[in-house]
This record gives C-alpha cells, structure tokens and sequence, in this order.
C-alpha cells in the first residue's frame, strides 16, 4: 500500500508541474528544458527525503512551500513573467482535482477502497495530461497575453479553491467535519462566478455590436465612396466624349445654318443639352457631398420607376461629420429605396419623400417611403431575420446615439416613416 501511494504521490506531483510549465508562455530551449527537469527532479527529491524522513502528513503541510514556492519562483525566471507563473500553478492544481475526482467516482461505484483510489489515479495520469497537454494547455497559454486584469480575472477561481483546500482538509477538518460554511463555499465561488461570466459575457456582446455596426457603417462608406467614383468616371468618360464629339457636332450645326435650316439646328442643340444636363449633379442643397447621394439615389430611383422628391436645406458646413452624413443618408435612401423596389415587383405603386435641412445647429431628416407587408418593431426599432438586412437601421442608431440625437421608426397609413435629429 505504502508503495502504491508513494508513486501515486510522485506521479501527481509530476503532473502538476508539467501542466504548470506547460500552462506558461514560455519560448523553450534546450536550456530552459535542462533547468525544468532538474528542478522537478530536485523538488521531487525533497518530497522523497520528507516523506522517508518525517511522514505523509508533514509531506502534505510542506507542499505549498517544498513544490509550489520553488516551483513558481522557476517559472517566473523561464518565462520572466511575475503574475502568470502564480496563476498557471493554481489552474495545474486545479486539474490535478480532475484526476483525483474520476478516481473517486471509479471507486464510489465498484466500492473500492484506498489502494483502488491510488491505483485509478495512477493509471488516468498519463492519459488525462495528454488531453489537457493537448487540447487545454493552448487557450491558457493565449491567456497570459491579455492585460493583467484578465490574468488575475483568470487566476481568480484556481485562487479561491487552491485557499479552501488547504484551509478546509489539510491545515483544518471543517470539509470532513461538515461544517455548513466550508461545504457551502465551493457552490458560492461557483455562483458568483457565473454571474460574474454572465456580466461580462454581456459586455462582450456589447462590444462585439459595437464593433459589427462600426464595420457596417465601413463597408457602407466603402460602398458609397466605390459608387461615388464610378459615378465621376462615367462622368468623366461621357465628357471626353462629348470633347471628342465636339467638332462633329460644330460641322453638323455649321451644316444646318449654312443650309437655312435654323429649326433642325436648334433642335439639334436642345438634344445635345438634354444629354448634358442629364447627367448633371442636381444641386440640392449648399452640401456636395448630400448632393452627389441625393443625386446617385434620384438616378437608381428614376431607374427603377419609382418617384422622388427630396428637399434639402443643407449647408456646406454642419454639425456632424461628412462621413456620418453619408452614413444617414445613404441608408435612410437605401432601406427606402429596396421597400419600394419591392412594391414595383409586385405592381404596387411606390413613392419616396426625402426632408433634410439644418436649423439652429441642429440637423433633421425625414424618410418617407411607401410600406406593403407588416412591419414588427421591437424596442421602436424595425426588426427583420432576413440576413443582411437591419444593418442600416442599427448604422443609423450609432450615428444618432453617437451625437445624442433622437430617432423614431413608424408606420402610419401604409408608409413607413424615418425621423432624426441630433
């Protein structure tokens, strides 16, 4: 039996402290490897001397001084590091639980006794340290790269139970003795733990959206700028064009006036502006950069046989940047502009009416647009499961919260109605 459980101790002392390496952020060498393993020979060597010399029970007092101790001190000088050596040694600790809670299960359900416990152990030790060598050791050892808050967010736990174990069954009996406190720590550590996961698991996903809606108002952006500059180089194809055409143009007038036919001439010259003006940015407002959306939008809405008027008032100089005006422009148009394609599909008349002005330092936009199918709003937001649809509506929220401003989503009389202000 004696023979059993010293090997038992040996095997699970020499399972911890490989997880712990294992647990650290180490760049291993020969060197450093050479220095491991004749630390874990030395520390194993003391324990030997211990248990020989001075019993089981001063083993199991000393261990946190004659393993734990050196053993930390070793990993902070590999790795360098202060905190993540402590936390990697308590996360070790910890599985070393594992192992000693499966050899209890096996026992509990063939009634052994301690030699069948010893004896469990030592068989899934090599096993269970393959799996966390492998599959486990990875996340922590990502984890020591994060901020010194999540390190210790991370220790926390191994912290709490490596404290309780000593305190309540070795140094003390309160665990064996029953004692409600100790037997009803563990359930709270693990309680507020998972409520501390729930706050920031939470968090997360807040920072998350936040970071879905800022990529969306960049490919937005992105699309915008993309349509902006195809819009300038069909522009600029048109215009070399018409220079190249020019001359041809000035002999067929020429042509016409010399042969007395003013009328064909002038037409001639009334077709030609046509041309010209309609490919024209409209001049809305005092803003270029609303003029050439509101003007993109017109086009793919005269496209689509869908009228629409726009009112604008804005000045060239406003309180919000240009890259948030495209942003609530561009997708109050959009959202509108796909509703009502729809309503085209289906042989439905569609209309949009588009209100943007600036008064008293504060800018307001309006989007009306005509609405078939019902709308479900959650929170006073519209809410869709298409995929790829909703991005705008959350756009538009970021950039009005972000200058907090108001915004309100309605439909009233088969339309569907866009209102900001910030």
């Amino acid at each position: 039996m004696s023979g059993i459980y010293f090997s038992n101790s040996i095997a699970v002392a020499a399972f911890g402290m490989i997880l712990s390496a294992a647990f650290c952020d180490i760049l291993w060498t020969w060197r450093k490897w050479l220095v491991m393993a004749g630390s874990m020979a030395v520390i194993l060597l003391f324990q030997g001397i211990i248990y020989f010399r001075v019993g089981v029970d001063v083993v199991e007092y000393t261990y946190p001084i004659v393993t734990h101790f050196p053993l930390i001190i070793v990993l902070c000088v590999l790795s360098k590091k202060r905190l993540w050596p402590t936390i990697s040694v308590l996360t070790a600790y910890l599985c070393c639980q594992t192992r000693r809670w499966l050899a209890l299960l096996i026992v509990a359900i063939f009634s052994g006794g301690a030699a069948m416990q010893s004896i469990a152990e030592l068989v899934m030790t090599l096993p269970l340290l393959l799996i966390l060598l492998r599959i486990v050791a990875p996340s922590v050892r990502s984890i020591s790269r994060h901020t010194f808050t999540a390190q210790w967010q991370f220790g926390l736990v191994p912290a709490l139970y490596y404290g309780f174990d000593y305190l309540t069954s070795v140094y003390t009996n309160l665990l064996l003795d029953g004692a409600l406190v100790a037997v009803e720590f563990m359930p709270f550590v693990c309680s507020v733990a998972y409520l501390v996961f729930i706050v920031y698991y939470s968090e997360e996903g807040r920072i998350r959206s936040q970071l879905e809606q800022m990529q969306a108002v960049l490919n937005l952006q992105i699309t915008q700028a993309v349509r902006e500059i195809e819009a300038l180089r069909e522009s600029w194809q048109k215009t070399r064009t018409y220079r190249h055409d020019l001359r041809h143009h000035m002999q067929y007038i020429s042509s016409c006036i010399e042969n007395g036919r003013i009328e064909q001439a002038q037409g001639y010259i009334r077709e030609i502006c046509s041309e010209i003006e309609m490919n024209e940015v409209i001049v809305y407002c005092e803003n270029e950069a609303a003029n050439l959306i509101f003007s993109a939008f017109a086009g793919r809405a005269k496209d689509c046989g869908i009228p629409i008027t726009i009112r604008a008032g804005i000045a060239q100089s406003i309180s919000i940047s240009e890259s948030d005006l495209c942003v609530l422009l561009s997708n109050a148009l959009e959202n509108a502009l796909r509703a009502c394609r729809k309503m085209k599909e289906k042989g439905l008349s569609a209309t949009i009416e588009v209100d943007a002005y600036q008064r008293n330092g504060k800018f307001f936009l309006q989007a009306i647009n005509s609405c078939e199918e019902d709308i479900t709003f959650e929170h006073g937001l519209p809410v869709t499961n298409k995929p790829g649809h909703g991005i705008g509506v959350r756009s538009i929220c970021a950039v009005v919260e972000r200058y907090n401003g108001i915004y309100s989503f309605s439909v009233k009389d088969d339309k569907f109605i866009l209102r900001v202000s910030l």
